[in-house]
């Protein structure tokens, strides 16, 4: 393992994607069980994607965890797309983390809903009664955060939810991801838990493998805090982890000044 601080975002790189995932889980659980601990409830959020696999699998796994505790949400769902479907991201979550684990509450974002705006309200609401403890993460291949692609993301968006057109990068990373078997079958259209709304986390796990990222993590750590690029933006977060592993860290400078001892934020 090697770290280092990219102005306010712990870097983390891991030798593969299960020791990356062992690692996020690790820090996730552990401050699960204190804000449990301290508070009596955690609200957490998930992303759904085949980069989470290893992260979520190794969380399921974590002792003393008090799921009960959880009042959970999901950063995006497809519109128009059944919540049964094997593509949506409610069925994704249900498999990976939901069933395994019960959280207390767990609310769903509706993409059948026939008023996509009133949704949104509904799902902000419930996002706005008090602040995220912790966000579970990835960043797409364009640099994305949730389906905040660089056309459509605001770092000052003053909503918390908001409907969105996808990038084609985006659409085409679902194709690469194997969860549509053609572009012209993945949605153009999905719900999204904006960039502002995850800032307001109060710690964020970003969990990032392969070396289809590599480019969007070297854009998101060595060029400008910028939408062209919206996962720049965690460099201004103060709690925020960022988990590599080798492939997908493969394109940062070998001469940065890595330590080798693990100290993610408290």
């Amino acid at each position: 393992m090697r770290q280092i601080q990219v102005e306010g975002l712990t870097v983390q790189v891991y030798e593969d994607r299960k020791e990356m995932g062992r690692a996020a889980a690790r820090w996730v659980a552990g401050l699960y069980r204190r804000i449990a601990g301290e508070r009596g409830r955690v609200r957490i959020i998930f992303a759904a994607a085949p980069s989470q696999n290893e992260f979520l699998a190794a969380l399921q796994e974590e002792t003393g965890v008090d799921w009960t505790k959880a009042i959970a949400f999901h950063l995006d769902e497809y519109l128009e797309l059944a919540a049964d479907s094997p593509q949506s991201f409610r069925s994704y979550l249900r498999k990976h983390i939901v069933e395994a684990t019960r959280p207390g509450v767990m609310h769903w974002i509706n993409g059948e809903t026939g008023d996509a705006d009133a949704e949104c309200r509904r799902y902000a609401a419930l996002l706005d009664e008090a602040p995220l403890d912790i966000a579970c993460i990835g960043i797409g291949e364009n640099g994305h955060l949730a389906f905040n692609d660089p056309p459509v993301a605001d770092f000052e968006d003053p909503f918390s939810v908001k409907v969105v057109e996808l990038d084609e990068r985006d659409r085409q990373q679902q194709v690469n991801d194997g969860c549509f078997p053609s572009l012209d079958e993945v949605p153009r259209q999905a719900i999204t838990v904006t960039i502002p709304a995850i800032m307001r986390s109060r710690f964020i796990s970003c969990v990032v493998p392969g070396a289809r990222k590599a480019e969007a993590v070297k854009a998101a750590l060595l060029g400008p805090i910028s939408t062209s690029c919206p996962a720049s933006i965690l460099r201004r977060h103060p709690r925020a982890v960022l988990f590599l592993d080798r492939e997908s860290a493969a394109l940062l400078p070998p001469d940065w000044s890595w330590t080798e001892q693990a100290q993610a934020p408290a």
